[in-house]
């Protein structure tokens, strides 16, 4: 039987401490996280996740990712601010597909 999962209220949910972000651009950045949900093969995870403003590096040439933006603003471009950008704001669903690289800078503290 396949159990379905709903998560309420993901405003509310709870995240870790906060600590540095490692691929930071900018001194004092950081982020905190609350994982939800794990595959059971390990390929999918679901999570809360909350960064404070700054610039930071971001590759996903492993695996692809969903951002569903609950609170704050972000600009998220290729490498070195080159190729498409995107601003992203509450409501927004941002995807970034598996191979992208590119950089993030969180205008607002940020929820996802």
């Amino acid at each position: 039987m396949i159990d379905l999962k709903t998560f309420e209220n993901l405003a509310g949910q709870p995240v870790g401490d906060f600590a540095a972000k490692p691929t930071t651009l900018t001194e004092g950045q950081e982020e905190a996280s609350s994982l939800l949900w794990t595959s059971e093969d390990g390929r999918t995870k679901i999570g809360v996740w909350e960064c404070t403003p700054g610039h930071f590096t971001a590759d996903r040439t492993a695996a692809g990712e969903y951002c569903h933006i609950i609170s704050g603003r972000a600009t998220v471009s290729g490498p070195d601010g080159e190729g498409e950008t995107r601003d992203v704001g509450p409501g927004d669903l941002l995807v970034l597909p598996q191979g992208w690289t590119g950089e993030w800078v969180i205008h607002e503290h940020m929820r996802k």
